[in-house]
């Protein structure tokens, strides 16, 4: 198949992954492609070639500028961007484009081109992007959540025709049968408040277990205000890591913290502790029980950081095989892929002109 894959273009696709959706976006093109799909993903510059980039704009991400410019500039870029590219996208042969772009022109355009469009929704509802969607018209679009909760949010506003789980590759975040043996609690992901990074330090010193930290800087007033006066003895920020060195580092460790102090979509960190047989102790908030379950984590009252730690504290006498398996069954790229390839189908082959019929010989009566 021809697919178009729409990226959001505020971090390049490629590693070191800014978050979660540059790391979906990458893995699902690179997987697509493997399985012998003509994929082009249209994205920022500096994004992976590999996986069949084309970039159609620079970066949006907030620079070393004042924030308000900032933002007034990446937003007028990325208008820019989008809309030139839906107006592209009416001579391009593609058989279907896979929105993942969280911005509202794809789907606020998508009856401008004949090509059916699916849609990713990987956030709950913001202004721009609900506007967007409630905007779109096209018959010939289609929407699916990461979460079944993220479906029900999304429910009175978009009609979701299903949910289809984000996927890791198992192969890149291996089973450690044992922890290292110095004992830490590990915690990955964007250093932005909605994270919840402030609350994951205070559990581990209230549980006397270190802390590595893993991810990048993302919102620099929020790092200096509340990461840095807890930074020391007991709590690392190692960076902004690749692949492996993640996976080293969470593999290594007791528990996996998982603290979002809003209703998280999904929780890719969580399944990739899972993968690599590390428990998880995190905050019963937005879409986590439909990745962890009592095999594998213990989940905690959100924003209570002795409740926290008290779940870590259980959660890493789990059985590390178990949490294992719980990755296989249900957090495995492959298995993502394969469901993004039937959806494809079914997209095309429902949307396909139908095939004229012979026009009816009228024979006048004897």
């Amino acid at each position: 198949m021809r697919i178009g894959i729409i990226a959001h273009l505020k971090h390049r696709i490629g590693e070191p992954f800014a978050g979660g959706l540059e790391t979906h976006t990458h893995l699902l093109a690179g997987g697509l492609r493997g399985r012998g799909h003509d994929v082009v993903v249209f994205a920022s510059n500096g994004s992976d070639p590999a996986v069949g980039v084309e970039p159609i704009c620079e970066e949006t991400a907030i620079r070393e500028v004042g924030v308000a410019e900032a933002t007034d500039i990446a937003f007028f870029r990325e208008h820019h961007a989008y809309l030139k590219l839906m107006n592209d996208l009416r001579g391009r042969r593609l058989d279907v484009v896979h929105n993942n772009s969280l911005h509202y022109l794809p789907v606020a355009m998508a009856d401008a081109i004949a090509t059916p469009m699916l849609t990713t929704l990987h956030t709950p509802p913001f202004c721009w992007l609900e506007s967007g969607v409630r905007l779109c018209r096209s018959s010939r679009s289609t929407f699916v959540a990461v979460s079944d909760a993220l479906r029900q949010t999304w429910a009175p506003i978009a009609p979701v025709k299903g949910v289809v789980l984000n996927g890791i590759d198992l192969r890149r975040f291996r089973y450690w049968e044992q922890p290292a043996s110095e004992p830490y609690f590990a915690w990955s992901g964007r250093i932005v408040p909605e994270k919840g990074l402030h609350l994951a330090i205070d559990a581990a010193r209230i549980a006397g277990v270190e802390l590595r930290i893993a991810g990048p800087v993302a919102d620099p007033d929020y790092f200096e205000r509340e990461i840095r006066p807890r930074l020391g003895a007991g709590a690392i920020h190692l960076g902004h890591l690749t692949h492996s060195e993640l996976a080293e580092v969470v593999g290594g460790a007791r528990v996996l913290l998982f603290t979002p102090c809003w209703e998280e979509p999904y929780g890719l960190v969580a399944a990739e502790a899972l993968a690599c047989g590390t428990p998880v102790a995190g905050f019963a908030r937005g879409a986590i029980a439909e990745v962890v379950d009592k095999t594998c984590g213990v989940l905690a009252a959100p924003g209570d950081a002795s409740a926290l730690a008290q779940a870590a504290m259980k959660a890493q006498m789990l059985d590390r095989g178990r949490c294992r398996l719980r990755a296989e069954h249900h957090c495995d790229a492959e298995l993502m892929i394969t469901v993004y390839e039937r959806l494809y189908e079914r997209i095309v082959a429902e949307n396909a002109p139908v095939a004229q019929q012979p026009p009816v010989r009228l024979v006048a009566a004897e």
